[in-house]
C-alpha cells in the first residue's frame, strides 16, 4: 500500500501510563467539561491547566469534532495535549469527525487517546485512520511515519470488535485513493489489471478479459474507445461469492479510463494532469470488492471494470465515426470527449447479459456538467427506481457521503436522436450529466433496478476534507458497503 498504515490499538484507560507519554495525548471531553478519572489525572499532572482551559471561551466555541492544542504543557513529557470536543453518545458523523482530527495531528513518538466512556469509539478510530492517509508513494524525501495509537476505552474488547468491519472498511477506501492518486505512467491498463487480479488471495474470483475476447464480445463502443492507445483495453471482472448459493447478485459497474486526453477532441492542456483521475469508477468498484473480501460479507456481489486510454493518433476515433455496441445499438460519436459512457455502455450490457443482476450501481468520473450543477459536496445520481434510490440516498447519508438525485425524462431522450446512427454519444453542455444518464439507461434493461452515480466532483478534491487530505477522497466505497449490508447481505 502506498499510504501509511497506522497501527492502532485498543486498551483499558490507564491514568499512570500519561505521565510517560512521550508523542501526543489527545482527550475527549463533551460541551460540559466534564473529566472521567483519567482525565483528572492528566489535569493533576498539568497542574490544572486543563481545567482552565476547558473553562475558558476558546473551547465553549468549538464545534463537536474540533480540537485545540496545548503545546508542551508543564508536568507532562509529550509534545501536546489536543482537547478534542465530543459528547459521550455522540453520533458516528461527529466521533468520526473527532478521530479525522487527531489523524491530522499525529505524532512520529505515538499518540494517546483517552477516550473515557466514549460510546462510538470504533467510529473514533475509523475517522482517526481514514484522516491519517498520506499517498507517499513517489516522493523521494523519506516520510514523517506516525508512531502506534493507543486508544484507551472502557471496553477494548468490545470497541475492537465493532473496528474490525471497519478497518476492512478503511482498507477498500485507501485501495481506491490509491488508485485514484496514482499517476497514468506507473498506473495502465496492465497495472491496473494486474493490482485486481492480486485480489484474488482475498477470495475475490478475478477474470481478466483482453482485446481479443471483447472483439468477439462485440464491444465495439468500449474497444473504439482506447484505438488511440499503446495501452490495451480490457475489462476486469471480480466476483465475490458470500451469499446464496445461485442468488443474483448485486451487479457494480465502473468506468476505469486510466487517462483521458480527450481523444482527437482534444482537451485544454491546462488542467488536463487531473485526468489521472478519469478510472475513479472503477477505482471505488475495486475498493467495494476488497471491503466484501476482508470482511467476508455474506452477499453475492459482482464488480465488472472497463480499462481503457483515450489517446490520440492515427488510428485514434474521429469525430463522426460510427460504433456498434454489444447490445446492438449503433453511435455516432460526436465528441470523442465523451469516451465514459462509451465503455460503460459495453459493460454494462455484459454485466447483464452475463450475471442476470437483481441490481445495477454504475460509477463514473463522467462530466463536467455534474460539477457546474452540484459542485464538489455531492454526487449525482440518477435511477430508474424508486426504492433503489432512496435506499442509496439513505446509506449515504449515514456513512457521511454527499449524493443528490437528479432528474431523467423522455424530452432529455429526445436530444440523443442522430441522423446516421442510433443515437450520438454527446448533446452539447446545457443538461450534460442528464443527457449522459439517458444514454446510459439505453444499456439497462427494463426490469434492472439501475442506479448512476456521476462522481465527477466528488473523486477528487482540491482540498482537506473532513476525512481525507487533498486529492482522492475513496468517496462511494463507504455508502456502498452500507448499502449492500442494509439491502443486499443475508
Amino acid at each position: 500500500m502506498s499510504h501509511h498504515p497506522v497501527s492502532i490499538r485498543f486498551c483499558v484507560v490507564d491514568p499512570a501510563a500519561l505521565a510517560g507519554a512521550t508523542g501526543r495525548i489527545a482527550v475527549l471531553v463533551g460541551a460540559g467539561g466534564n473529566l472521567g478519572v483519567a482525565g483528572k489525572k492528566l489535569d493533576r499532572l498539568m497542574r490544572g491547566a486543563l481545567a482552565r482551559y476547558l473553562g475558558s471561551e476558546p473551547f465553549a466555541k468549538l464545534k463537536p469534532g474540533e480540537s485545540q492544542d496545548l503545546a508542551y504543557p508543564a508536568g507532562l513529557v509529550c509534545e501536546a495535549v489536543q482537547v478534542v470536543k465530543l459528547e459521550r453518545r455522540a453520533d458516528p458523523a461527529n466521533a468520526r469527525k473527532a478521530g479525522a482530527a487527531i489523524g491530522r495531528a499525529l505524532s512520529c513518538a505515538g499518540t494517546v487517546v483517552l477516550a473515557e466512556g466514549i460510546v462510538r469509539a470504533a467510529d473514533l478510530a475509523f475517522g482517526l485512520a481514514l484522516r491519517a492517509y498520506d499517498f507517499v508513494a513517489h516522493k523521494s524525501e523519506a516520510p514523517t511515519v506516525p508512531g502506534p495509537v493507543t486508544l484507551m476505552v472502557a471496553h477494548p474488547e468490545a470497541v475492537a470488535s465493532a473496528a474490525g468491519p471497519m478497518a476492512a472498511l478503511a482498507e477498500g477506501v485507501f485501495f481506491t485513493r490509491d488508485l485514484v492518486n496514482e499517476p497514468a505512467n506507473v498506473l495502465g491498463t496492465y497495472d491496473f489489471a494486474a493490482r485486481l487480479a492480486a485480489m484474488n488471495e482475498l477470495g475475490l474470483e478475478v477474470e481478466i478479459l483482453e482485446e481479443d475476447q471483447l472483439v468477439r464480445l462485440g464491444m465495439g463502443a468500449l474497444l473504439g474507445v482506447g484505438m488511440g492507445a499503446e495501452s490495451p483495453s480490457k475489462v476486469v471482472v471480480m466476483q465475490w461469492r458470500g451469499g446464496a448459493a445461485g442468488a443474483a447478485p448485486l451487479a457494480l459497474v465502473g468506468k476505469g479510463v486510466v487517462f483521458d486526453t480527450g481523444g482527437i477532441s482534444i482537451k485544454p492542456a491546462l488542467g488536463m494532469e487531473v485526468m489521472t483521475m478519469d478510472m475513479g469508477g472503477a477505482a471505488v468498484v475495486a475498493g467495494v470488492m476488497r471491503t466484501l473480501a476482508l470482511r467476508r460479507a455474506r452477499a453475492n456481489v459482482v464488480g465488472l471494470v472497463g480499462l481503457v486510454e483515450n489517446m490520440p493518433d492515427g488510428r485514434a476515433q474521429r469525430p463522426g465515426d460510427v460504433v456498434k455496441s454489444m447490445k446492438g445499438d449503433t453511435i455516432e460519436v460526436i465528441n470523442t470527449d465523451a469516451e465514459g459512457r462509451l465503455v460503460l455502455a459495453d459493460v454494462l450490457w455484459y454485466a447483464q447479459d452475463r450475471f442476470k443482476p437483481a441490481a445495477l450501481i454504475d460509477l463514473a468520473t463522467l462530466t463536467g456538467a455534474i460539477i457546474v450543477a452540484l459542485g464538489h459536496e455531492n454526487t449525482g445520481v440518477f435511477a430508474n427506481d424508486d426504492a433503489l434510490c432512496a435506499a442509496f440516498l439513505r446509506a449515504a447519508t449515514e456513512a457521511g457521503e454527499g449524493a443528490w438525485r437528479m432528474p431523467m425524462g423522455p424530452a432529455y431522450d429526445e436530444r440523443l436522436k442522430s441522423r446516421i446512427a442510433d443515437m450520438v454519444n454527446s448533446c452539447g453542455r446545457d443538461g450534460g450529466a442528464i443527457t449522459a444518464a439517458q444514454f446510459l439507461a439505453r444499456f439497462v434493461k427494463p426490469d434492472v433496478p439501475w442506479l448512476h452515480l456521476d462522481i465527477a466532483g466528488t473523486a477528487l478534491r482540491k482540498e482537506d476534507t473532513v476525512l481525507a487530505p487533498k486529492g482522492a477522497t475513496g468517496w462511494g466505497v463507504c455508502a456502498l458497503d452500507h448499502l449492500i449490508r442494509d439491502r443486499f447481505e443475508e
